[in-house]
């Protein structure tokens, strides 16, 4: 199955892709607000498009695989899996919405990661190694590490492979060369 975002409001349509051949041009009608768009079936100009403001919006020219590690947001109920890159600071974790100033948007349908859920800070110690410090942004349903709720003033240091959970959407923390893992 695949789903179309309606341009209007954002209201996802699910269809199955199978019944259609490559090339082929499919029209739409919103059910919330009515409007009609259509889509060509193959490579999807709007996800490389997509694809490359999320890469603008998570570093400044960095690659996918970033210097400062990235997050695998894990395949849930909700989504498919996602790699989103991370950059030097706060990276500031949420739910994408049209006009969200959020710096690492996850795609999500999940109604319990708010829109400024969490932010992970990427910075140096004093050995010049890279840090990782996770805090909650004052959520609805709280960050998670190892089961373990962090209250809005804590802060807690993650490193890599280190599971966090925001509402039903679990992450994994993967720092420089362990991309791959």
């Amino acid at each position: 199955m695949k789903r179309v975002r309606c341009p209007k409001c954002d209201n996802y349509i699910t269809f199955d892709e199978t019944k259609y051949a490559a090339g082929q041009s499919l029209v739409f009608q919103c059910p919330e607000c009515g409007k009609q768009f259509g889509i060509r079936m193959g490579v999807s100009k709007l996800r490389d498009t997509q694809k490359e403001e999320t890469k603008n919006l998570n570093s400044q020219d960095a690659p996918i695989d970033s210097e400062y590690g990235s997050i695998v947001v894990i395949e849930n109920v909700f989504h498919y899996k996602q790699v989103i890159p991370l950059q030097m600071g706060d990276n500031v974790i949420g739910r994408y919405q049209k006009g969200n100033p959020i710096n690492t948007p996850i795609e999500t349908v999940d109604p319990s990661v708010d829109l400024n859920h969490c932010t992970l800070n990427v910075s140096r110690d004093k050995r010049g190694e890279l840090k990782y410090i996770l805090r909650d942004n004052n959520s609805n349903t709280g960050t998670f590490v190892d089961n373990v709720e962090i209250l809005p003033p804590e802060r807690r240091v993650i490193e890599h492979g280190t599971l966090f959970t925001i509402g039903a959407t679990s992450i994994i923390l993967k720092t420089p060369g362990h991309e791959d893992d």
